[in-house]
């Protein structure tokens, strides 16, 4: 039975501190889904399935590591795809507490999948959606920060602003 894990999030865009934690994570298990998911709590730049097309354009390299989208409980996804770990991300020790809540709840509602937390690496660890989307914002595309494809779609959404 392969092992797959879980890299749930928003996405919005995806970054090099996103991707970098993923291709570690592909290492460690047979498989990877990056789920892109939809948050209440925010307003996205681009939609769930632009999020899909930058991140499976940006993970094209790495052949065990697919993308998906789902609205819901993560832990609902995960059982039915059979997956044994939920990969969080953490930058820096303010991520932790709350990263840690729902860790602890995911546990409550499907004891049989564990969460693995993986921090990026530190020329990443500053960096998020938020910055970049802030960024964008006010014109500036962080070319160093995101993957190609995102840079791309970042200057276009910049381009449509302006027009």
């Amino acid at each position: 039975m392969k092992r797959w894990a879980l890299y749930p999030g928003t996405f919005d865009p995806i970054t090099n501190g996103h991707v970098d934690v993923i291709e570690r994570a592909a290492q460690l298990f047979d498989g990877v889904i990056v789920l892109i998911g939809h948050n209440p709590a925010k307003q996205p730049m681009f939609t769930q399935e632009e999020r899909r097309q930058m991140a499976q354009e940006s993970l094209q390299h790495l052949p065990t590591v697919e993308v998906d989208v789902f609205d819901g409980l993560i832990v609902e996804y995960a059982r039915r795809r059979n997956v044994v770990a939920i990969i969080r991300g953490l930058r820096a020790v303010s991520d932790f507490e709350y990263e840690l809540q729902i860790a602890l709840m995911n546990r409550r509602l499907a004891p049989e999948v564990c969460t693995v937390f993986m921090a990026p690496h530190e020329r990443y660890a500053y960096v998020n959606s938020s910055i970049v989307r802030e960024l964008v914002r006010f014109g500036v595309v962080p070319e160093e920060l995101v993957p190609a494809p995102v840079a791309q779609r970042l200057r276009a959404w910049i381009a449509r602003q302006r027009d």
